[in-house]
C-alpha cells in the first residue's frame, strides 16, 4: 500500500474548544483541533483525488473539503497528532486501486444442495396445508 504524503502548507488546523466532560477546564482551554484539507485545491494525484471525492464520507462536504474533529484527548497536542493520523488514513484508504471483481459461476453441488433445500421447505410447507 503506497504511502502519500501530504503537504504541510495544504493542511490548516485550529484549535477551538472541546465539548464534553473536562471541569473547569474545558471552558477556558482550546483543546480540540479543526482539520481542515481542500481536496481540489491539493497536491495529491488526480486518481486519488477522484477516488476522495467519490467517498460517501461524512467528514467530505460538497466543496471537496475534509473536515476533521479531533476532541478525544485533553491535551493540543496530542488532538492535533490524532487528526493528522486520521487524516492519513483517510486518504490512504483511497491510495490503492480496489482489486476489481471477478465474475464466478455457482458449482453444480450448490445449485442442486439449492434446489434439495428448496424441495425440502416445499414438502414442509404442503404438510402445512389443509387436508381435503
Amino acid at each position: 500500500m503506497p504511502d502519500i504524503q501530504l503537504e504541510p502548507d495544504e493542511i490548516t488546523l485550529t484549535a477551538v474548544r472541546a465539548q464534553g466532560a473536562g471541569g473547569q477546564n474545558v471552558n477556558k482551554v482550546s483543546s480540540a483541533i479543526h482539520l481542515r484539507y481542500d481536496v481540489k485545491a491539493s497536491s495529491l494525484p488526480d486518481t486519488v483525488k477522484a477516488r476522495l471525492l467519490r467517498l460517501r464520507d461524512h467528514r467530505i462536504t460538497k466543496d471537496g473539503v475534509i473536515i476533521i474533529k479531533a476532541q478525544l484527548h485533553r491535551s493540543q497536542d496530542l488532538n492535533r497528532a490524532d487528526a493528522l493520523t486520521r487524516l492519513h488514513e483517510l486518504v490512504n484508504s483511497v491510495a490503492t486501486l480496489p482489486t476489481p471483481r471477478i465474475a464466478t459461476r455457482p458449482t453444480k453441488g450448490s445449485k442442486l444442495r439449492r434446489l434439495e433445500g428448496k424441495r425440502i421447505n416445499a414438502e414442509r410447507k404442503a404438510l402445512r396445508r389443509q387436508v381435503i
